[in-house]
């Protein structure tokens, strides 16, 4: 039955009980008529009374912290306070469902690799992610409610911000110069803007040293093409003497070859890039290898130089066998170009104390200034442009030393001095090396030196 109905009925049993109580001791007093209405209207009072007290108590709930269950009733007032604490209830956990999903939805945003800034329709910061902040030089907590141009003041951002042309993004220089950010503005809502913003500084950089070794390929072939065109077009053209001809034919042969070797340095690198990590456990035998590239480096010497080759006779490497050939010939080979007729040229292995090893290249050459040295590796990097073409070289020799030296997990160290020569080390993790297998016995991999 429904509480209406209850209520209703019991209203109307209470009233009749009166009345008819009241009638019973009106007739015993010889007023039975008085007797009905004053019971009738007591029994109402008494119901009036009674839901006064309920709903009061139901009031004074309300009024509270409504944390306590509402109060225990029957009837009217029960079902009331029944619904109102089930209504704010299940508005409680609707409450908590939200801030919870809002709190995944900002929890994701921040392990967002890219910034992200909330505005409001006057460019206030609602709310960024740690990425942003450090894009922008911000305090994600302090700068809240802050007008976003008054604490980012790049015209750049400032210009596209205040433009409202966001089809398209802007690219800038970070607060500090250090970083190049790429901002896309989305606005949404009533006037609110979505500012996504991303570190394109290696980007920006790869991008420059792709643009560099293009314009630097270019000019390496470019050159002794137009030598070989020129003496092409001499040949052709004059009437040269017998020795005329074969000093032009040399000088042809020449750039030739250094078209070649660049070529045959710009696949070796190409390769090296493209490859997987030579495995560690294809071992190469150190002696071999030493004496293989200091063959060379006799040969292209021709006698000029007093090469000597110490160390690495129990040693075997983990790797792959023609990128570290690849790596100490170039070594060798620059130490042959730039060291001076009658100069020494040493070709050391030693071990370290951590366990790891170094193959060294020691000349008695010219030299290299200590601002070069951190630049040394870059492809095309020369030192003195003239000087590094009349002996031959790619400028791209270093680059592949470097390269081979991060496959195996090693690194290059260089110590040089104008007038006094210069020493490069080539290292290995211990990890890649072990000591050479005896005759019937297994090689032991070292883990020390």
């Amino acid at each position: 039955m429904a509480w209406w109905l209850t209520r209703t009925l019991a209203w109307l049993l209470a009233v009749v009980g009166g009345a008819l109580s009241g009638a019973l001791l009106g007739r015993l007093a010889g007023h039975p008529a008085s007797g009905l209405v004053l019971g009738g209207l007591f029994a109402v009072a008494t119901l009036v009374l009674r839901d006064g007290w309920r709903g009061q108590a139901l009031m004074d709930w309300l009024r509270g912290p409504l944390t306590a269950p509402a109060p225990a009733d029957a009837g009217f007032w029960g079902e009331l306070g029944y619904r109102i604490e089930r209504a704010l209830r299940q508005r409680e956990q609707g409450t908590r469902d939200q801030r919870e999903q809002l709190a995944q939805f900002l929890s994701a945003i921040e392990a967002s690799p890219n910034g992200v800034l909330l505005l409001d329709g006057a460019d206030q910061i609602e709310w960024c992610n740690s990425v942003a902040a450090e894009h922008f030089g911000l305090d994600p907590q302090r700068d809240l409610r802050q007008r976003v141009t008054n604490l980012v003041r790049m015209p750049a951002f400032v210009a596209y911000l205040q433009g409202g042309a966001f089809d398209e993004g802007v690219s800038f220089a970070g607060p500090l110069g250090r970083t190049m950010l790429s901002v896309l503005v989305r606005p949404y809502g009533d006037g609110q803007k979505l500012v996504l913003s991303q570190d394109v500084t290696e980007r920006e950089r790869a991008e420059a040293m792709r643009r560099d070794f293009v314009a630097n390929v270019s000019h390496e072939i470019r050159t002794p093409l137009t030598v070989l065109a020129g003496f092409v077009e001499t040949l052709v053209r004059l009437p040269l003497s017998e020795p005329e001809r074969q000093r032009v034919l040399t000088l042809m042969q020449q750039q030739a070859g250094r078209m070649q070797a660049l070529v045959a340095d710009l696949l070796t690198l190409a390769r090296i890039e493209g490859s997987p990590r030579p495995a560690a456990d294809r071992w190469v035998a150190l002696p071999e290898l030493l004496q293989q590239a200091g063959a060379e480096a006799r040969a292209l010497s021709a006698g000029r130089h007093a090469i000597e080759i110490e160390g690495g006779d129990e040693v075997e490497i983990g790797g792959s066998q023609a990128e570290l050939h690849s790596a100490v010939a170039n070594l060798l080979n620059n130490a042959v170009r730039y060291t001076a007729e009658g100069g020494r040229i040493a070709l050391r292995w030693q071990w370290r104390p951590d366990g790891s090893g170094e193959i060294a290249v020691a000349d008695s050459g010219i030299g290299i200034a200590r601002e070069h040295l951190p630049r040394l590796t870059e492809r095309f990097y020369r030192v003195d442009g003239s000087r590094s073409r009349d002996t031959g070289g790619t400028g791209l020799g270093l680059a592949i030393v470097k390269h081979v030296a991060q496959r195996h997990g090693g690194e290059i160290e260089v110590q040089s001095e104008p007038g006094k020569g210069s020493t490069f080390r080539r290292v290995l993790p211990a990890l890649r090396l072990r000591r050479r297998r005896p005759l019937g016995q297994a090689a032991t991999a070292l883990d020390g030196g």
